[in-house]
């Protein structure tokens, strides 16, 4: 009986230990960043990141990994934190600072200006954020029929009815917003060099014909994932090829 209290106490005990083991890692690599010890740091908040990767603990750890000279990982780890939370400002900040310490620099194609103009839309709040404007919008809008049907005079009916118009509106582009800022979050087709240096091949091979080379900290999109060790990716200016998968790190 004794040794059977023993084992639920112990078990216990490891659970408690357990649950608060994030905010103990949490204090502890905050306190070996404001010391300087940023390696130690990096490995607490890598450990913390596997088991609460939220956008704060991915932006320490991409500080972190920029105050070691790791650009490529920092760089990384900055890009997670921006998919986590893409309104916050100092994210995309930091993230610009890292990519100007990397080697390729890499001139985008001209993209559509609306398609520019959706992307700082969508980014501009964060998904929490656009949820509760889409709940506001829309209780806004079933007020503003309330008062149109209620209404006796002409004026505050046409004033009811524009603003449940408006209010509509508001409702769909705040859902279309979510809905793309939660899809960018789900979806994983891009990258981060993580080598040195890595010889982009025309076909997935080593043998095959060498295109360009990246380097560590440059971004790709994944066209092709289906084979076992290669990946067919583009970079922002076009260029396309093969590089192993060894080679990068998902975002």
């Amino acid at each position: 009986m004794k040794r059977h209290i023993f084992v639920i106490l112990l078990a216990l005990f490891t659970l408690s230990a357990q649950a608060s083991s994030p905010a103990e890692t949490k204090t502890l690599a905050d306190s070996a960043y404001v010391r300087g010890d940023f390696e130690k740091a990096v490995k607490l908040y890598d450990q913390l990141a596997q088991q609460t990767p939220t956008a704060d603990v991915c932006y320490n750890l991409g500080c972190a990994y920029y105050r070691t000279d790791d650009i490529a990982h920092s760089i990384l780890w900055f890009e997670r934190a921006l998919k986590l939370d893409p309104s916050n400002k100092d994210i995309v900040h930091n993230l610009e600072l890292a990519r100007t310490k990397t080697i390729d620099k890499i001139i985008p194609q001209h993209e559509f200006i609306l398609f520019t103009y959706f992307r700082n839309l969508t980014n501009w709040l964060s998904l929490r954020t656009w949820t509760w404007v889409g709940l506001l919008s829309f209780a806004l809008m079933l007020v503003s029929l309330l008062i149109f049907w209620g209404a006796g005079s002409i004026i505050k009916r046409k004033v009811a009815f524009s603003s449940a118009i408006f209010m509509l509106v508001v409702t769909c582009l705040a859902n279309v917003c979510g809905w793309q800022q939660r899809a960018f979050k789900q979806t994983h087709s891009s990258g981060i060099v993580t080598a040195p240096a890595v010889t982009v091949k025309s076909t997935p091979a080593d043998n095959g014909n060498d295109l360009f080379v990246l380097h560590e900290g440059s971004k790709v999109e994944i066209l092709d994932a289906s084979l076992k060790e290669w990946c067919e990716v583009s970079i922002a200016d076009g260029k396309q090829g093969w590089i192993p998968k060894k080679a990068f790190d998902l975002i």
